[in-house]
């Protein structure tokens, strides 16, 4: 019996795949196990979407967006960007630890690398908002937060953003205190701006846009999101002085 397990392992995949039953049964699976790590996962499940990166409607790159469910009900929220314009290079990732409680997203660690064109970048930090401190591991600083309530990292407040339309799709403000890489705080304000339906290399989809506007930077945002897909970005577009920054839009969902 023993020399037939290494044929059975590697036919298994084979009729997963050919047994449409089987593979149902392995979705369920995967499904109950990441249930087991995140109640959450019942909400938002375990996702990677891609982008196509436009500059003046040329594609220049891509981006990925991933929410992966770790142990102890800890999520990974990430995303990534590769960009090649001419002599211009560049590649950015961010990753935030999080935890979900009573729907708001609270944040553990925050990592940030950018290489390329220009001068390499690289931050981490680690939040203990019970302890109301923030630490700057990459220098080995702590600082003191005197504000902590819904206190959000620069990635992690997307994802308060989404779980926020999902509860109150007819909510039209929106307002995250996000600490920065230097530990200052600002508050981000999104606005409802209307619905649209788009043409995105991923499909025809119907759309509610937001719109945040930083009058010192001269720069308007504008992201779109798609209630059929349970509120997920899948476009993006940037204005600074009039003058466009960036696109991207929604080419590929795995889920």
């Amino acid at each position: 019996m023993r020399k037939f397990l290494p044929l059975l392992l590697l036919t298994l995949p084979f009729l997963a795949s050919a047994n449409p039953a089987i593979t149902e049964l392995s979705s369920k699976t995967q499904a109950t196990a990441q249930q087991q790590k995140s109640p959450f996962a019942t909400i938002i499940p375990p996702y990677r979407a891609t982008y196509t990166l436009l500059h003046k409607s040329d594609p220049v790159g891509t981006a990925i967006r991933q929410l992966s469910y770790l142990d102890d009900n800890k999520i990974k929220y990430h995303y990534e960007t590769d960009i090649s314009w001419l002599i211009f290079s560049d590649k950015r990732s961010e990753t935030a630890i999080i935890k979900v409680e009573n729907k708001q997203v609270i944040p553990l660690s925050y990592d940030y690398q950018r290489e390329g064109t220009g001068r390499d970048k690289y931050y981490q930090w680690q939040y203990d908002l019970a302890g109301k401190t923030a630490t700057d591991v990459k220098n080995n600083k702590q600082i003191t937060l005197d504000f902590t309530d819904g206190l959000l990292d620069k990635l992690s407040y997307h994802l308060q953003n989404r779980i926020d339309l999902i509860n109150s799709p007819e909510q039209k403000r929106f307002v995250y205190p996000v600490i920065s890489t230097r530990g200052s705080i600002k508050n981000y304000q999104y606005l409802y701006d209307g619905e649209e339906e788009l043409i995105l290399p991923f499909g025809l989809v119907k759309t509610i846009r937001l719109k945040r506007e930083v009058l010192e930077k001269k720069r308007i945002t504008y992201v779109w999101f798609a209630p059929e897909l349970n509120y997920l970005m899948v476009k993006l577009y940037q204005v600074k002085a009039g003058a466009e920054q960036f696109e991207a839009q929604l080419s590929e969902l795995e889920q």
